[in-house]
């Protein structure tokens, strides 16, 4: 069995529950407390192969979840899909046990509800060997099935398409000129012309990404007290020792490259489903060079080529991801230096989700997404032709990625 402590509170924060929301409400308290004493319990006693044992608590904790009303409390910001996704990863771990012990027809009808309530994790699945009791069965198979139904690039492969508009249905995309004394404050802070080096137009992108990748840590739970601009974002991170969440890092990389002259957008990836919570944001840069956007990642140090080594656009990682061509993950893609990535997990999981749709700012400039000044910067989407989603829905939307992703003027 593949544990995964994913406490209900990690889960939720993800929604944009503040910490200090969390602390007023009782409710939300004891159901965090519960689930790290119960589910600690179950880890202790299957770590040391008291199966029998370990089910006591994790079903105790199943029985909490199910029960639970918190969902129907306006203040915990908790939708039952979020309750029933973490009960999942629970039931699954329960199957295993009963796996384990012999048990298949309850193992079976317990990893059923797991299915039930939205279990997507098709590769612990499939090489999980806890569950090598129930693999032949067909029962078995059919809910594995299921699950890999819900990987993210067999949901990308049948989006529908894009569809080209007759007329303009976006506004244009404005670029702050770099010679904006706030840019030149940000090119002049970071002493960014000694960054670049002596390459071509290609290796300068590439290394401002380096830059900032190096220099801010990411945390992905955290909210950021300060103005959302470069400098500010880089001396809270040195003040505090606090990382930044991917949003963070690439309003921080859209500053550098636009102090540097480049063209570059912010640009927020999201996964079909509404109730997701989980978004990544990366950058887009134009090249001269190559006459197009590319696909760069500050919270990754991360770009993606074709079999050639040409560096690709987002327009074109997405559109290999669904037609099955080749891509390949530069080999600096790394999380805080920690933890090398992969094309497997990185593109082909994580990103698969996260290019359903795409939404930018209309203008990029220093400081375009501040929490304390009104930047009047509206949202414009790009989605697949037929695509109904309630998040962004105020944004200005288009199915054609030739004006989402046209040359700037």
């Amino acid at each position: 069995m593949k544990i995964i402590f994913k406490t209900i509170i990690a889960a939720f924060l993800l929604l944009g529950t503040s910490l200090a929301s969390q602390a007023q409400n009782p409710r939300l308290q004891n159901l965090q407390e519960d689930s790290e004493r119960l589910y600690g319990q179950f880890r202790e006693l299957a770590s040391q192969k008291k199966y029998s044992e370990a089910i006591v608590p994790i079903k105790e904790l199943i029985g909490i979840l199910d029960t639970s009303t918190i969902h129907k409390d306006p203040s915990a910001n908790i939708p039952k899909q979020a309750l029933d996704e973490q009960k999942a990863i629970y039931q699954y771990d329960l199957a295993c046990c009963y796996a384990i012990l012999g048990k298949k027809k309850i193992a079976l009808e317990t990893l059923t509800a797991c299915v039930d309530n939205g279990y997507d994790n098709y590769s612990n699945m499939y090489w999980d060997n806890d569950l090598t009791s129930l693999k032949k069965d067909k029962k078995f198979k059919t809910l594995l099935a299921i699950v890999k139904e819900r990987q993210p690039l067999e949901k990308l492969r049948k989006s529908n398409a894009y569809k080209s508009e007759a007329e303009d249905v976006i506004p244009k995309f404005e670029y702050q000129p770099k010679e904006h004394p706030n840019l030149q404050r940000v090119r002049d802070y970071f002493q960014l012309d000694t960054i670049p080096g002596k390459g071509n137009e290609l290796e300068h992108i590439k290394n401002l990404l380096h830059f900032v990748h190096d220099n801010i840590r990411h945390d992905g739970s955290r909210m950021t007290i300060c103005e959302f601009d470069a400098i500010d974002l880089y001396n809270y991170h040195k003040a505090t020792g606090n990382g930044v969440n991917c949003r963070m890092l690439a309003i921080t990389l859209c500053d550098v490259y636009l102090s540097m002259g480049y063209k570059a957008r912010v640009v927020t990836c999201l996964a079909a489903d509404p109730n997701d919570p989980d978004c990544h944001v990366i950058n887009s840069v134009w090249s001269e060079t190559l006459q197009k956007w590319l696909y760069i990642d500050p919270t990754m140090d991360a770009w993606v080529m074709d079999e050639n080594g040409t560096m690709l656009s987002i327009a074109e990682v997405r559109e290999r991801l669904v037609d099955g061509r080749e891509l390949v993950l530069c080999p600096t893609a790394n999380w805080n230096h920690e933890n090398p990535q992969t094309k497997e997990y990185y593109l082909e999981t994580y990103m698969a989700k996260n290019l359903y749709y795409q939404v930018c700012k209309k203008r990029s400039f220093f400081n375009q997404e501040s929490i304390y000044r009104n930047t009047d910067n509206e949202d414009i989407r790009l989605i697949p032709a037929g695509f109904e989603n309630g998040s962004y829905e105020s944004a200005k939307t288009t199915t054609d990625p030739e004006r989402f992703w046209a040359k700037p003027e």
